[in-house]
């Protein structure tokens, strides 16, 4: 007993151990939940200052203003870092896997995360981490807008051209979507609404 009872202590208190670790690291991500007020930029920012740090640091790197950026991580996931699209089923009850890769904060999918990664993205880069999906917004959509002309305050088109993609965008294939250009309309009205309650509250 009295070899054992230290080995089972030992376990324990690495689980623990383990357990505390994980809990700290979502509290720095903000875990899976959004910000209790997801609408308003000056709670989100007292509630999460490191919020506040991650998006003035990418729009410093990318030129993209924060309330754009803050639009655009409300509309892809209500600020939740592990947001996912719904599962879909067949009949159902029959799982057929998620309507797509995206995920994380920006929703970025697979194949454009790693261009992000194996481009100005550090290797271990994460879309759970606010710091990376802010920094991977800001290099996304400055380079889409370089290319298409797009000012980087510009919410409306920043967010069809990152809906859309480079080429998609340049086809025109959101004028032909009257849901996306409503989304859009929606993206540049809480943009403006978050630069008013950004200046207010400074």
């Amino acid at each position: 007993m009295k070899a054992i009872f230290p080995t089972r202590l030992t376990r324990r208190s690495k689980l623990g151990f383990a357990g505390l670790l994980l809990g700290a690291l979502m509290a720095c991500s903000g875990g899976g939940n959004p910000p209790r007020d997801p609408e308003n930029a000056c709670s989100i920012f007292k509630e999460r200052p490191h919020y506040q740090q991650a998006l003035k640091a990418s729009e410093r790197k990318w030129g993209v203003s924060i309330p754009v950026q803050m639009a655009l991580i409300y509309q892809e996931s209500t600020f939740r870092a592990t947001a996912r699209p719904p599962k879909r089923y067949v009949l159902l009850i029959i799982p057929k896997g998620r309507a797509s890769s995206a995920r994380g904060y920006a929703q970025a999918l697979d194949g454009t995360w790693d261009d992000y990664r194996n481009g100005p993205g550090r290797a271990g880069a994460s879309r759970s981490n606010i710091r990376d999906a802010t920094d991977f917004i800001g290099w996304y959509v400055s380079t889409n807008n370089a290319a298409l002309g797009i000012a980087n305050t510009d919410a409306r088109n920043s967010y069809l051209a990152y809906h859309e993609g480079r080429t998609g965008y340049r086809r025109g294939s959101h004028n032909g979507k009257t849901w996306l250009l409503n989304v859009a309309d929606g993206v540049a009205a809480r943009a403006a609404r978050y630069e008013a309650q950004l200046i207010s509250c400074r």
